[in-house]
């Protein structure tokens, strides 16, 4: 069942009349209200919410001229604007599955050894060796610290990483800007694959899971300390994503036989997510409204 959400918080002396009769006439309910100092925008209808959200990027003070001509089209629009208010999202997804594609999803070693936090070899059909990071480094392959995040081991693990990456870095893209959620992606993947490097040693991992619990920990806790309608998430959201960290840490799917799964990573991308959400969230207190 739909909610209502907020998704905005502007100054009071901010005139939302120009948006909200474009919201009105894209039948996009709304309602809003003062809170403080503050005016929040609640969107009656949480599947119509990040449609709202993009729709402000591109027009904040409504669409006089008439550029937005049809509802009938609103659907399409959603998704243009969404991709439009969100390049660094969708050209970190499209990276991701270009890999994917390149890579047969975990089947092309030829493709993969370039991509890998350590450069490897295959000695056999059951054995791998990985070659000195610090060799790899020293020779200037620097790229090895971040590639290791588009690698993915089938369609299901791309595809989950992928849906949560969108969803999260949308928020963090809308809140802070493109270059932050850049600046963001680039942090927690080293920090997540320097930290599965030193929780398992030499191995063939690969994913953005790390980067996601990075993400995380960073709206969580920024949320926490600065209320903001992008980065607060449906309850539950926060539990279930740490439930489910208890859960791969206690090894249960490996002894399934469902694969290992890059619990230093998860971990890793956490507290430095979690250190973030404390700065940025930090700072966003001190500034003025």
């Amino acid at each position: 069942m739909n909610q209502p959400q907020p998704v905005l918080r502007v100054p009071l002396g901010r005139d939302l009349l120009g948006f909200t009769r474009l919201l009105r006439r894209l039948e996009i309910r709304h309602r809003v209200v003062e809170e403080g100092d503050s005016q929040v925008l609640w969107v009656l209808d949480s599947a119509r919410a990040e449609e709202a959200r993009s729709l402000y990027e591109r027009y904040p003070d409504g669409d006089p001229q008439g550029q937005l001509q049809s509802t009938q089209r609103r659907r399409g629009l959603g998704l243009l604007a969404q991709l439009k208010a969100s390049p660094v999202s969708a050209a970190v997804l499209l990276v991701t599955l270009l890999v994917g594609l390149a890579t047969e999803l975990g089947d092309n070693l030829a493709v993969i050894q370039y991509l890998t936090l350590q450069p490897l070899r295959l000695v056999d059909a059951d054995h791998l060796a990985f070659l000195d990071l610090g060799v790899s480094l020293a020779q200037g392959e620097w790229w090895r610290l971040v590639t290791p995040i588009f690698l993915h081991f089938g369609i299901l693990h791309l595809a989950m990483n992928a849906l949560w990456y969108w969803e999260l870095g949308r928020r963090v893209e809308f809140r802070q800007g493109g270059l932050m959620l850049l600046l963001l992606t680039l942090v927690f993947a080293v920090g997540s694959n320097l930290a599965q490097y030193a929780w398992s040693g030499p191995a063939l991992f690969g994913g953005l899971s790390g980067v996601l619990y990075g993400l995380l920990g960073h709206c969580w806790l920024f949320q926490w300390l600065a209320p903001n309608p992008a980065y607060r998430m449906p309850r539950g959201v926060v539990a279930m994503m740490l439930i489910w960290l208890v859960i791969c840490l206690t090894g249960v799917f490996g002894v399934l036989g469902f694969g290992a799964i890059a619990n230093g990573a998860h971990v890793g991308g956490l507290v430095l997510g979690c250190l973030s959400g404390l700065l940025g969230g930090g700072l966003a207190r001190l500034r003025p409204r």
